[in-house]
């Protein structure tokens, strides 16, 4: 099916309203050919898609309170920041961390500050409204360490009570059962700059004399700053706060340059951020660790105009999507995710393995493989092959599982002028990913077996994320992919990792969803991937999860889910209906087999429905995880792209043998 000859949309206008009752050959068609139309025109000319990350406010004040402490502030760019901030308020005044949730602390402080800093009155409704819900959540002593860590790089918070991040961390070797390689390596990228800034503490007051003691519900007193120990007197958290005041000490002999080992870790730390920005978009290429970056080479003694800062604040600005009115900033770039998954998508949804774009796509992706050992080595020293992809453009230091799976997934189906160069590419990508199952027999995003919770203890540990815990939905689309493959059931890593599924499931049927919103995600994962390897879906847990993902439709036909079921999961299935949460769902029930499933004819004519006349889905609730409760994504592309999958997966099972992926 060329593009060229793909059917005229049946009309103009807004999506019809119908009732549950509709031709699905019809109307199907229709909604793929718009679908696919769509997305074929959204391909960028070096052959990648790429959608926005939309995130909080955060994001912006960090910057405006970064550009402050720096001295350099540029009105136009700020007034701008000051809209994008004031568009994200809430009614109550506060500001949440996803659309729909209630206000956060964090969040509410870190813009309070920025529009402070940015001269709005205190005076102004907004700002006073923001002041209450500020106070009523705790206000500056009950937000974490990070954001504490930049409050008293401006003098508004004493360094005393921020937990010390030791950069003597980083010289800790595997000999030890706590090191810094047991970190996640989001949480060693965003570690190692703060330990830098930690040890030279290079706090700039504020010239326009800005403080924010009415922020303070108890005053500024140690009583309320300091960390509360756990009620038990022998437990971790005690331990490491005991510790950390230990460190506090040693701090005075640091500042004085007679700590024994300070001189060294400063310069293997500094070290190892400059050699991670080599093959990167910034540090980590994501937005926390390239800004803490900045401001570490800033106390290291950069001068503005050295190439690493130049190159640094560069690296920072392609986050920024600046307009006449506003300025909003992304977390980071996802062109190798939504590149794979889009392809994936159109070729299952019938676009020709050997379509041009199809054919762009996949030259793109292989380019983007990372033949480089690099951090992974010190959690996975398997004689591997090195390979891999990422989520961004360039991050050559940190190839992830899910990335390389996704993309493996779509190179499987896709052809290219060179099918040998495809075939090794695909091999050795699945060969490297094999290395990564852990201990218990699931797949984790970046490392292997990178899991020991006592990390989470440690004081700054409270931006849940200091690990990388293996996940049913990465697992399960490892298994979809070895499914296809044609691997059995037998072998010994799938019966390991199919093992892990079982156990992870919940009582109600239902998997948690660890990259994405999160029951629905994690459900219909698991159902695809065991659907892939041709479980028999008969067997009385699947239906379990089957008749879990009914219990959650809506009326409406649509499935939706918020991010607060990381909070309390008695919130399941409950949030309102969006596309690439119906989507999830639908392809969870495609699973069983059975097109004339009511649950399953709801969710696709809600899908058609819902369809913008261009072929495009209308969405506004956040269905993306980065750390649950504490940081959401919403991926501007999967309101576009799992809507299309849904359906093609759908129309494969009126006519299986029309499978694109069995073509």
């Amino acid at each position: 099916m060329e593009v060229a000859s793909l059917r005229q949309s049946r009309a103009e206008g807004n999506p019809r309203q119908t009732d549950f009752g509709f031709k699905p050959r019809v109307e199907l068609e229709a909604a793929i050919e718009r679908s696919q139309r769509y997305l074929l025109g959204e391909q960028k000319a070096e052959g990648y898609w790429i959608g926005e990350l939309l995130v909080d406010a955060t994001l912006v004040s960090d910057m405006v309170a970064y550009h402050h402490w720096n001295g350099q502030v540029d009105p136009q760019w700020e007034r701008k920041a000051v809209n994008h901030i004031f568009s994200k308020q809430l009614p109550d005044g506060g500001w949440n961390i996803y659309h729909g949730g209630p206000a956060e602390v964090n969040a509410t402080v870190k813009a309070y500050l920025a529009l402070k800093l940015a001269g709005v009155p205190v005076t102004d409704p907004r700002m006073l409204r923001a002041r209450e819900v500020a106070v009523n959540l705790g206000g500056v002593p009950r937000m974490n360490t990070f954001s504490k860590l930049y409050l008293a790089l401006l003098g508004l918070f004493p360094w005393e009570y921020v937990p010390t991040i030791p950069c003597e961390v980083i010289l800790i070797g595997k000999w030890f059962y706590v090191n810094f390689n047991e970190m996640s390596s989001w949480s060693r990228s965003m570690f190692v700059p703060l330990a830098i800034i930690n040890h030279f503490k290079p706090t700039r007051k504020l010239k326009s004399g800005v403080k924010l003691d009415e922020l303070y519900p108890e005053g500024i007193h140690g009583r309320d700053l300091a960390l509360a120990p756990d009620p038990e007197r022998i437990t971790w958290r005690n331990f490491f706060l005991w510790l950390d005041r230990v460190h506090k000490f040693a701090e005075w002999f640091a500042q004085h340059g007679i700590h024994p080992f300070r001189k060294r870790a400063l310069r293997k730390a500094e070290q190892w951020m400059l050699e991670r920005f080599e093959g990167s978009d910034g540090l980590g290429a994501i937005f926390p660790a390239m800004l803490n970056s900045l401001i570490a080479l800033k106390a290291l003694g950069y001068p503005d105009d050295h190439p690493q800062v130049v190159r640094a604040a560069a690296e920072l600005k392609k986050l920024e999507h600046e307009t006449e009115q506003s300025v909003r900033i992304e977390p980071c770039l996802s062109p190798v995710w939504d590149t794979a998954i889009v392809s994936i998508c159109l070729r299952e949804s019938g676009v020709p393995a050997d379509h041009p774009a199809l054919k762009r796509a996949a030259e793109w992706l292989m380019a983007r493989e990372i033949r480089f050992r690099g951090d992974w080595i010190y959690k996975n020293p398997a004689k591997v092959e090195p390979s891999g992809w990422v989520f961004e453009f360039d991050n050559k230091w940190n190839p992830d599982v899910d990335d390389t799976a996704m993309v493996l997934l779509a190179l499987r189906l896709v052809a290219t002028d060179d099918r040998q160069k495809r075939d090794e590419c695909f091999q050795r990508g699945l060969t490297w990913m094999m290395t990564f199952q852990c201990k218990d027999g699931g797949w984790a995003a970046f490392d292997k077996d990178c899991t020991k919770g006592v990390l989470e203890k440690v004081p700054f540990a409270d931006h849940n994320a200091m690990l990388d815990p293996e996940c049913a939905d990465i697992t399960a689309r490892i298994l979809e992919l070895l499914g296809y493959e044609g691997w059995s059931v037998e072998h010994p890593q799938v019966q390991r990792a199919l093992r892990f599924i079982r156990e992870r499931q919940e009582e109600d049927g239902s998997w948690y969803g660890r990259w994405g919103v999160n029951y629905i995600y994690g459900t219909w994962q698991v159902l695809r991937g065991l659907r892939a390897l041709n479980l028999d879906m008969r067997q009385p847990w699947l239906l379990k999860a089957r008749d879990w993902l009914e219990s959650v439709q809506h009326e409406d036909g649509g499935w939706g889910e918020r991010c607060n079921t990381y909070d309390d999961p008695v919130f399941k299935g409950q949030g309102p209906s969006t596309a690439s949460q119906t989507a999830w769902a639908v392809m969870g029930l495609c699973a069983f087999g059975d097109p004339e499933r009511p649950s399953l004819q709801r969710g696709i004519e809600y899908l058609v429905r819902t369809q913008n006349a261009d072929g495009s889905w209308t969405e506004h609730e956040t269905t993306g995880t980065g750390f649950p409760k504490v940081f959401y994504l919403k991926y501007d592309m999967y309101r576009n792209s799992w809507p299309l999958l849904a359906l093609a997966t759908y129309r494969q099972l009126l006519a299986p043998d029309s499978a694109a992926r069995r073509a």
